[in-house]
C-alpha cells in the first residue's frame, strides 16, 4: 500500500506502518556508520517520511527537523557519537536526532506526558549532552565540553549545530570569542536556513569548500603561514595575512568568523549528501581549528506544504500527512490571550503616537506581528536579543515613549540583570507584557512561566499585575500604557481565554487595588491571576460542605493590596492565596505582610498555594496544574487541612 502526499510517496505494511528498510536497521548512530556512503540519501528519505509521519501524530516542531534530517544523517555518519559530543541548539531541529540514537520506538510519545520531550534532554540518553530549549547556548557548552576533554585527556570533539536566527543573540558571539582556547576539538556547524549570509550555494561553492576543507589544502596553508613568519620582511607579513583571507574567503562570507578565530568553510548545500560527508570528513580530520561549517538547508525540506510556509509549519498541531491540513479547532471558542494582548495594544497605539512595541524574535508569538501591520515603524523585532530588547525599551522610556516589551516569561529570564539594572534602578516606565505565564503544556519546564512573579516583585519600583481573564488582561493593556510612575509588568498565560466578554471601554486600574469576587465569611481565597476560576469552584464545594468563602481577585503581585488584606485576615478563619509562580512570589509577599503585622501571633491560619519546587515535565495543562495541586480540588484539600475540618472526608478528596 502506498500513500502519495505533495512531493513525495511512501510504503506502508499490512499493518499500516511506514515501509523503511534502511531506517529499520539503524537503532542507534553505530548501526548508521556500517552502510554504504551511497545508501544514505535512501536512508535520509525514509527518515524524512518517519519525521513526516510522527509529528502528524503527536504535533511538535516539524519545519526545523525536516530541514537537518541530510546533516542529521552526516553528522553521525561521521563523528563518532556519542564519544564525539553533538549539540543541538534550541533542541526543536532533533527529532530526526532522536530517531537514529535510540528513541524511534518512542517517537510519537512526544510533547505527551510521560514521553519523549520535544527539546533535547541529558536525563533521556547519553547522546543527548546537553539539554537545549533556549536558543544561542550551543556554542558556549560546546567549548565547555572540547576544554574538559582536553584538560583530562580524554579523545572526541565538540560539534554545536546551530541556526543562523540563534546566531543574533550575543551569547553566540560571546562564547566564538573564546573559541581558540579550544583548537582543533571545536567545530560549529552554522545551519543557515532563512536568512542568506552569503551568496546562493551552487556548483562553484561546494567544490571551494570541498577545497578549503581538505588536508592537502590546510598544509599547503599552513605552509605558506610558516613561510611568511620566517621568510618575509615584517611589513609584508600583514599583507599576506589579508590576501590569504580574501582570496579564501571570497564569495563564501566567512570574514567575519575568522576574524574570531574560526577557520570557515561554506557555504555548503545542506541537502547534498555527496557533498556534506567528504567535507565533514575533511574537518574532522582538520589539525586547524576550531572550524565553522557553514550549510545551508530549507526549513521543511521534502514536504510542499511546510516548505511553503515555515512559520506555518514550525509548530504544528496533529495534521493529515496527504494534505498537509492542520486538525485546528473552529472557530468560536474564546480568543487566546496573545491575541487579546495584540488587540488592546492596538487599540491603546491608536490613540497615543508614543507607544511602541519589542519584541524579541517571537513577533507572531507575541501577537507584535499584528501590531506591526498597522504601525510598522512603531514595532521592533530585535532577533534572538532580550538583553538588548529591555535596555533598548528602557532607552525608549527614557527618550519619552512609552515601550510595550513583549517577551515570554521564561525569554524573559535572560535579560534579567537589564530588567534590574537598566529599567527598575532608574524607575523607568518599560511596559513588560509577559506572555506564557505559568505552566505551558507540551513544552514542558523549560519554557514554563514559573518565576517571573518572584524575580520581578521582589524589585523596588516595580508594579506587577496578573490577569485573572481575558477581561482584565484588556484592563491592564490601558493601566499600562497610562502608568508613567515606572516600571510595570503584567502576565497572562498561553492558550485560550475563559469566555468573558471584552469590554468595549477599558479602565484604569488602580495600582495596587483588587476586588472581591464572592464574599463569604469563614475561607478567604487570594487569587492572583489565572486561577480565578479554580477558585471559584473551590469556593462552590467550600460552601457545599458548610463553609463560607470569599473569593478575592488581587490583580496586584506588587503593591498588595494590604487593605484588603488586613480586612479578610481580620474577618476570616484561613487564608489561602495561589498563584501560578513559583515559591517567593505572591504569597511569600502575603506571608511577610502577616509576619510584620503580627497576625499569625493571633492564630490566623494562612496557606500559600504555589507550584512545586520542581521542574514539573510537559503534559497537558490541566494535568500539570492537577499535579501542582493548584485545581479545584487542591484548593479544597489546602482549606480543609488547614481547619483541620472533616479530616477523614480530606482524606478522601487527597486520594
Amino acid at each position: 500500500m502506498r500513500d502519495t502526499y505533495p512531493g513525495g510517496e511512501v510504503e506502508r505494511g499490512p499493518d499500516g506502518r511506514l515501509v523503511t528498510p534502511l531506517l529499520d536497521q539503524v537503532r542507534y548512530p553505530a548501526d548508521l556508520r556500517r552502510l554504504r556512503p551511497e545508501q544514505l540519501p535512501q536512508l535520509a528519505r525514509e527518515l524524512r517520511a518517519e519525521l513526516i509521519d510522527a509529528v502528524s501524530v503527536t504535533g511538535g516542531h516539524l519545519g526545523a527537523g525536516l530541514g537537518v534530517v541530510e546533516l542529521t544523517v552526516a553528522l553521525h555518519y561521521v563523528f563518532d557519537t556519542p564519544t564525539d559530543k553533538l549539540i543541538w541548539d534550541v533542541g526543536h531541529q532533533a527529532y530526526p536526532h532522536k530517531i537514529i540514537t535510540g528513541r524511534r520506538d518512542r517517537i510519537r510519545t512526544l510533547r505527551q506526558g510521560g514521553g519523549l520531550s520535544g527539546f533535547t534532554k541529558r536525563s533521556e540518553s547519553e547522546y543527548d549532552p546537553f539539554g537545549a530549549a533556549h536558543s544561542s547556548t550551543s556554542i558556549s557548552a560546546a567549548l565547555g565540553f572540547a576544554i574538559a576533554n582536553r584538560l583530562l585527556g580524554r579523545p572526541g570533539k565538540a560539534i554545536a549545530v546551530i541556526g543562523d536566527g540563534a546566531m543574533s543573540a550575543g551569547m553566540a558571539y560571546e562564547a566564538m570569542n573564546n573559541a581558540r582556547e579550544a583548537g582543533n576539538r571545536l567545530i560549529v556547524v552554522l545551519n543557515d536556513n532563512d536568512m542568506s549570509i552569503a551568496p546562493p550555494v551552487g556548483a562553484l561553492s561546494a567544490y571551494l569548500a570541498r577545497i578549503y576543507s581538505s588536508g592537502t589544502f590546510l598544509g599547503i596553508r599552513d605552509a605558506v603561514k610558516q613561510l611568511a613568519k620566517k621568510a618575509l620582511p615584517e611589513q609584508l607579513k600583514a599583507p599576506a595575512r589579508r590576501a590569504d583571507e580574501f582570496f579564501r574567503t571570497l564569495g563564501t562570507g566567512g570574514t567575519l568568523f575568522e576574524e574570531l578565530g574560526f577557520y570557515y568553510v561554506g557555504p555548503i548545500d545542506g541537502h547534498n549528501l555527496d557533498v556534506l560527508v567528504p567535507v565533514l570528513e575533511n574537518i574532522r580530520d582538520a589539525e586547524e581549528g576550531p572550524c565553522l561549517v557553514h550549510v545551508v538547508t530549507k526549513k521543511g525540506k521534502g514536504y510542499p506544504p511546510a516548505e511553503a510556509s515555515a512559520d506555518k509549519y514550525h509548530g504544528v498541531v496533529k495534521f493529515d500527512v496527504v494534505t498537509g491540513r492542520q486538525h485546528k479547532p473552529g472557530p468560536g471558542g474564546p480568543p487566546s490571550y496573545t491575541s487579546v494582548f495584540a488587540k488592546a495594544l492596538i487599540a491603546e497605539a491608536r490613540r497615543d503616537p508614543t507607544i511602541v512595541a519589542i519584541t524579541a524574535a517571537m513577533p507572531s508569538g507575541t501577537g507584535v506581528d499584528k501590531f506591526q501591520e498597522l504601525f510598522p515603524d512603531r514595532a521592533f523585532d530585535v532577533g534572538i536579543a532580550e538583553q538588548h530588547a529591555v535596555t533598548f525599551a528602557a532607552g525608549l522610556a527614557a527618550q519619552g515613549m512609552r515601550p510595550f516589551c513583549a517577551i515570554y516569561s521564561t525569554f524573559l529570564q535572560r535579560a534579567y540583570d537589564q530588567v534590574v539594572h537598566d529599567v527598575a534602578i532608574q524607575n523607568l516606565p518599560v511596559r513588560f507584557a509577559i506572555d506564557r505565564a505559568g505552566l505551558v503544556g507540551a513544552d514542558g519546564a523549560t519554557h514554563a512561566g514559573s518565576f517571573d512573579i518572584t524575580y520581578l516583585a521582589t524589585l523596588p519600583n516595580f508594579v506587577v499585575m496578573a490577569a485573572a481573564d481575558e477581561a482584565e488582561l484588556v484592563h491592564m493593556v490601558h493601566t499600562a500604557a497610562q502608568h508613567d510612575a515606572g516600571p510595570i509588568a503584567f502576565r497572562y498565560p498561553r492558550g485560550e481565554g475563559v469566555g468573558v466578554p471584552l469590554p468595549e471601554t477599558p479602565q484604569r486600574l488602580e495600582i495596587g487595588k483588587g476586588r472581591i469576587v464572592r464574599a463569604g465569611k469563614t475561607v478567604a481565597i487570594l487569587s492572583l491571576g489565572a486561577r480565578l476560576a479554580e477558585a471559584c469552584k473551590a469556593a462552590e464545594e467550600l460552601e457545599a460542605r458548610g463553609l463560607s468563602t470569599t473569593v478575592a481577585d488581587m490583580r496586584f503581585a506588587k503593591p498588595l493590596d494590604v487593605e484588603l488584606i488586613r480586612r479578610l485576615a481580620a474577618t476570616h478563619e484561613v487564608l489561602v492565596t495561589i498563584e501560578e509562580g513559583a515559591v517567593g512570589g505572591f504569597g511569600a509577599h502575603v506571608l511577610t505582610l502577616a509576619a510584620d503585622e503580627g497576625w499569625l501571633d493571633e492564630g490566623l491560619k494562612i496557606r500559600t498555594m504555589r507550584l512545586p519546587d520542581v521542574f514539573q515535565d510537559h503534559d497537558k495543562p490541566e494535568r500539570q496544574y492537577a499535579q501542582a495541586g493548584l485545581d479545584a480540588a487542591g484548593i479544597v484539600r489546602t482549606v480543609l487541612s488547614a481547619l483541620r475540618h472533616n479530616a477523614v472526608e480530606a482524606e478522601g478528596v487527597r486520594a
